[in-house]
């Protein structure tokens, strides 16, 4: 019998927790000896979906270590949707975001986010779509996966506390992201 993609899933996010035990990709900061410059970190995720539906989403982060297990930092989103199905289903949205990230383990954090998206909603009201800001707050966590001297790869797993079914930008509350940082 076949396993279902969450199932594949969880296996190979199990496997990850346990490939690695240390933390060579993250950088190490003790008192005022390492420059400001050092501190910053860049990365983001980038996401592609070609055919029928189409989306592109690209969303950079900068952040800064603060402590040797906290980080915080900003980001933006700028993503673009077309569902050939629909006619007027095309669409860009925009946004940022402010996070805060604490490592309890070497490779296991913490993460709050707030969140803001202009995108377009179908109002029933007037029959139409409209341009609209949403608020999101998540908290959530997630494992990072060492490469290199510098950099890595994120999974995180967030929940979305101010999700409302009717004008939330996101389908449902729980939004998985895999990003990488420099």
């Amino acid at each position: 019998m076949l396993l279902s993609k969450s199932k594949w899933m969880a296996i190979v996010l199990l496997g990850l927790f346990f490939v690695s035990n240390h933390s060579f990709g993250q950088r190490e900061i003790s008192g005022d000896s390492v420059s400001f410059k050092d501190r910053l970190y860049f990365g983001g995720n980038m996401g592609f979906q070609l055919g029928t539906i189409t989306l592109i989403d690209v969303s950079p982060l900068m952040g800064v270590m603060v402590t040797p297990k906290l980080s915080g930092g900003l980001g933006g989103t700028i993503q673009y949707y077309d569902d050939k199905r629909f006619q007027g289903a095309q669409s860009a949205s925009y946004g940022g975001r402010v996070f805060g990230r604490y490592n309890i383990l070497p490779n296991i954090f913490t993460h709050l986010e707030y969140e803001s998206i202009n995108w377009e909603r179908y109002d029933v009201r007037v029959e139409n779509f409209r341009r609209i800001w949403t608020n999101a707050f998540f908290v959530g966590g997630g494992y990072f996966a060492p490469f290199g001297p510098r950099g890595g790869a994120n999974f995180t797993f967030l929940y979305n506390v101010l999700h409302d079914n009717q004008n939330s930008y996101y389908a449902e509350p729980y939004v998985i992201r895999v990003g990488f940082v420099l």
